[in-house]
């Protein structure tokens, strides 16, 4: 038995994650000074840096499945 999924559930996806990922990295990953009370600590640095790592990978994740429903990262023989 053989399921056929449409690509446009995969192109739905990966821009789902497109989006969510730059959003993510945009908005929860940089430090805005003049919105906070308190100084920078450790943990909200650090917390930062890992909003920032995972919005990246949420847009490489994107792009990938992007381009490879597209077809454009076919293996040549």
């Amino acid at each position: 038995m053989n399921i056929v999924i449409p690509p446009l559930f995969f192109y739905a996806i990966g821009v789902v994650l497109l989006v969510a990922g730059v959003v993510r990295a945009v908005t929860l990953g940089r430090r805005r000074p003049e919105r906070e009370l308190v100084d920078d600590t450790p943990a909200r640095a650090k917390a930062r840096r890992r909003h920032l790592t995972f919005g990246l990978v949420w847009v490489a994740m994107g792009l990938f499945l992007l381009l490879s429903t597209a077809g454009l990262l076919r293996l040549r023989h």
